[in-house]
């Protein structure tokens, strides 16, 4: 509902950011290249409100598609959603006659000594039926301003459902992304141990002919052993994200079905959307949020102001009043009052003045968090392109690290089957080709992840669902970003 008309301040939206970078010197389309992927920044390039199947897993897919639908967070924000809607409408009703309607019956005694009159006392019924009508003219728009304010909440609720589903998705294929991480690097170490396993046994061999002293063994079974200790905490994380990948769809651990999600299973995106700052700030729910509750806060300024001028009320009542029940519906039961009635606040010992005092320190306060909202989003947008690039430069350097200790490994093995290179060259050829093929997995989770992070920082691409194609940016469909029209 237009606010015109009414006191306290119009509220105006924010302008936009003029930068057209996020970072200083930054071109606006970059391309990052490591083990052969290459991942390319397109600046002003859409983003699909699916943006998950972007990484190319139909069991991610399924995953995120069920937390929506049974994600106890999404059911709460959609709930309270709903609850701001119907406060508006609630809000609504001042603006319409309050009409009252009441019956009632009743046995008294009167007793005329009470005024004076020496009359005997005397017992009747008494049955009435009324009804009144009254309407507050709302002259300087406190109601309106009220009303704004109910809507501007709406809007920030709305925009906080947005953010739970996308929060809720990020949190999926993070988790997802992490488990296959564990998954790999599990089976690498598994690979590993069966190589020393087999390292062990020639050892062993040699010791029993005589080439070679025991003590070779023994530190070759406790570098066996210090392998096989990894296992168990990387089985934990896995069970770990298992759980919660349950947790976040919806479902008890006991009644989930896990995914063994392996690195394999993602593609990495060939092309990343890079929105503009001046976009930005209409795209990330959590910005619209802020705005939302900052145009909230505004109203209230208006509000408070009304608060202190004269207010106007209308009021007709009637009805009918009769001692006879069969008499009640008689002309001479009617009876009938028209009220006028003019409020000036006059003195309140400064309580108006502080409440109007205290909305405008509101909207002040939510002004300065809406401007901290949008540099936290920038700051979010900067740190994870800069994390790309080097993403990129870490997987590179650390798939050359894997390559050249597999094949130190390959080397130092052959020669100590040989006698040649002593078994500590070989328990540092084993831990570096084992801490080589960590890193390497760790970066190459650590990049997808990132990618992930650039397109929830981005909003999410929300506003490009079906059902939300018509809509402005101003008011989103609270709708899973994504679903099915």
């Amino acid at each position: 509902m237009s606010a015109g008309c009414a006191v306290g301040p119009d509220f105006v939206r924010p302008q936009a950011p003029g930068e057209e970078g996020y970072v200083p010197g930054s071109e606006p389309a970059e391309t990052v290249t490591a083990e052969g992927t290459a991942q390319r920044l397109v600046a002003e390039r859409q983003i699909r409100a699916d943006w998950w199947r972007l990484l190319s897993s139909p069991a991610l897919d399924a995953i995120v598609d069920e937390a929506f639908a049974r994600n106890p967070g999404v059911g709460a924000a959609q709930a309270r959603l709903r609850a701001s809607e119907d406060a508006r409408k609630a809000g609504l009703g001042v603006f319409f006659p309050q009409i009252d309607a009441q019956a009632s019956a009743s046995r008294q005694q009167s007793n005329p000594r009470r005024i004076g009159l020496s009359l005997p006392s005397s017992t009747y019924n008494l049955f009435t039926v009324s009804g009144s009508v009254s309407y507050s003219l709302d002259l300087w728009g406190g109601e309106r301003r009220a009303l704004e304010g109910l809507t501007a909440q709406v809007e920030a609720q709305r925009c906080t459902v947005l953010g739970t589903y996308l929060i809720l998705s990020s949190n999926v294929v993070n988790a997802a992304i992490a488990q296959a991480g564990y998954r790999d690097q599990l089976r690498d170490l598994t690979e590993l141990l069966q190589v020393e396993r087999e390292q062990l046994s020639v050892t062993e061999a040699q010791a029993e002919a005589g080439t070679i002293p025991y003590v070779n063994v023994v530190s070759l079974r406790a570098q066996m052993a210090s392998t096989e200790a990894s296992l168990p905490p990387l089985r934990q994380r896995i069970d770990e994200t298992d759980h919660l990948l349950a947790v976040l769809a919806g479902r008890t651990p006991a009644s989930w079905q896990p995914r063994a999600f392996t690195l394999a299973d993602f593609t990495l995106p060939a092309e990343l959307p890079l929105s503009l700052p001046s976009a930005l700030v209409r795209q990330r729910p959590d910005i619209l949020v802020a705005e939302a509750q900052l145009h909230a806060a505004n109203a209230q300024i208006g509000v408070t102001t009304a608060a202190m001028l004269p207010n106007i009320t209308l009021g007709v009542s009637g009805g009918l009043a009769n001692p006879e029940l069969s008499q009640l519906f008689s002309s001479a039961s009617t009876f009938w009052g028209l009220t006028a009635g003019l409020t000036q606040p006059l003195f309140h010992g400064g309580t108006l003045y502080y409440q109007h005092r205290q909305s405008i320190d509101q909207r002040d306060e939510a002004a300065e968090t809406y401007r901290q909202t949008v540099l936290t989003a920038f700051q979010q947008v900067a740190d994870i392109l800069r994390a790309l690039a080097h993403d990129a430069e870490e997987v590179e350097a650390q798939s050359r690290a894997v390559a050249a200790a597999d094949e130190a490994l390959k080397l130092v093995d052959t020669n100590y089957q040989t006698g040649i290179a002593t078994y500590v060259q070989l328990l540092v050829a084993n831990t570096q080709v084992q801490q080589a093929r960590l890193a390497f997995i760790q970066a190459k989770a650590q990049r997808l992840q990132d990618t992930v992070a650039l397109l929830v920082a981005l909003g999410g691409g929300w506003w490009n669902a079906p059902e939300s194609a018509s809509a402005s940016t101003s008011r989103p469909a609270a709708t899973p970003p994504g679903a099915p029209p």
